[in-house]
């Protein structure tokens, strides 16, 4: 008996999904609860899991299609048993029915991961049959370039996760287009070839979160009258406190002793000081939060998503730390959940992390500022009328002038930095 797989409740006020890939084939044997696709809202990736065990019926929809809450999305035959398999994979679902065929294996290492696996929902891997990647998994593969099924699943029922893909490609082989040209005639004509194919373009619609990731930010442009303020904090203090007590803090807490941690609670303490700083405009109105929700932009496979911490003013720094691990790792799992990603007073983004010295981020509309933190480096600075080399890093403070003022955007900044150069002020709530 066929059971039809519906696309689920997707959240308040979000009606609508992009089917991003299928993870289980016409003809898959599925387990009760299993994953079988990936849906792709405006802020994350909802897998839609099986609703009996049985075979994989017929998909309803392709990949790239729009689908509404309450839509068919595929059938499964409850109790059945799965078709003699070939011992060729499955062909992958495409998203475009016009797609072009895969490279041949001439054309390089990289051909069949670009060609073959970049647009489709599924890989061949290692087994008996094609398996599923999830999306962070399958654009690891995509900027590692390898082939999935050279790779053996480390994860649960044999899948592949990001550590088998970074593991292989550690262990993969350097390859150069030398030896293409190396093969050329000397008329020039076959290196001429040689050197065309490597000009390759591949064309990828915009997932739902790239979309909506575009339009806020255009719109926050559009919006707030952007300006934005800097300064640089001394991290001599927070790095010698982190060095003395890191051990003592993961062992006590489970958790590492970031340096987000010092700076979400300066920040939670500098908005209690300049309320303005954490408001919003609202119509003709300005609304004052006397609770400081961070928003904390974390790097997913997806793009930028801004995970909340609630009531950041009310926890602890072990407390903080946890709450920012737990949402980098389920970002990069694209498990963080919409509820999540809603509302937020103040935004932190840390470009260090990927070595940037100094930008000026882009508001997180509704609200009014967002801090920009940058890598440390050492610089010399005068202190006590002596040149010294201290370890330094840039702060910017983007804010909405329609809002916030000139001054009380520098107060915040010095009031940051007075507590993270002196993280005594942190303890006592000076």
């Amino acid at each position: 008996m066929a059971t039809e797989v519906l696309v689920p409740t997707l959240g308040e006020s979000i009606t609508e999904a992009t089917v991003g890939e299928w993870l289980k084939q016409p003809g898959d044997k599925v387990a009760a609860d299993e994953p079988i696709a990936s849906l792709e809202t405006d802020k994350v990736s909802v897998e839609v899991p099986s609703p009996v065990a049985g075979v994989m019926g017929e998909h309803a929809v392709k990949v790239g299609d729009t689908v509404e809450v309450g839509a068919l999305l595929a059938t499964v035959d409850a109790g059945g048993s799965a078709p003699a398999q070939s011992s060729a994979p499955q062909p992958a679902v495409t998203q475009s029915p016009a797609s072009s065929p895969s490279p041949s294996p001439s054309q390089g290492d990289a051909a069949p991961v670009a060609g073959g696996y970049g647009n489709h929902g599924t890989a061949p891997v290692a087994g008996d049959g094609p398996a599923a990647l999830s999306p962070s998994v399958r654009r690891a593969v995509l900027e590692h370039g390898v082939d999935p099924s050279t790779i053996k699943g480390t994860g649960k029922d044999g899948r592949i996760t990001k550590e088998d893909v970074a593991t292989a490609a550690s262990s993969k082989p350097q390859t150069t287009a030398a030896p293409a040209v190396a093969g050329a005639s000397s008329d020039g004509g076959a290196a001429t070839a040689g050197r065309a194919s490597s000009r390759g373009e591949e064309r990828i619609k915009m997932t739902r979160l790239r979309q909506t990731i575009a339009k806020r930010l255009k719109e926050a442009q559009n919006t707030a009258a952007m300006l934005t303020t800097f300064n640089d904090v001394d991290m001599t203090a927070v790095i010698e406190a982190r060095a003395k007590y890191k051990d003592l803090f993961e062992k006590k807490h489970g958790v590492r002793l970031g340096f987000m941690g010092f700076f979400v609670k300066a920040a939670t303490m500098a908005l209690k000081d300049i309320p303005s700083v954490n408001a919003s405009i609202e119509g003709d109105e300005i609304v004052y939060h006397d609770y400081a929700d961070i928003s904390v932009a974390v790097s997913s496979p997806g793009g930028l998503v801004v995970p909340v911490i609630r009531d950041a003013q009310d926890l602890s720094v072990a407390g903080i730390e946890k709450t920012i691990g737990d949402f980098g790792r389920r970002a990069k799992d694209g498990t963080l959940k919409m509820d999540e990603m809603r509302g937020g007073t103040f935004t932190i983004s840390n470009g260090g992390v990927f070595g940037s010295l100094m930008s000026t981020p882009i508001i997180n509309p509704p609200q009014s500022a967002v801090l920009g933190l940058h890598r440390i480096e050492d610089r010399p600075v005068v202190v006590n009328g002596q040149v010294v080399v201290r370890p330094m890093m840039y702060l910017a403070l983007s804010y909405d002038h329609r809002l916030i003022d000139g001054r009380e955007a520098v107060t915040f900044l010095v009031a940051l930095k007075n507590a993270i150069e002196d993280p005594t002020r942190i303890l006592i709530d000076l």
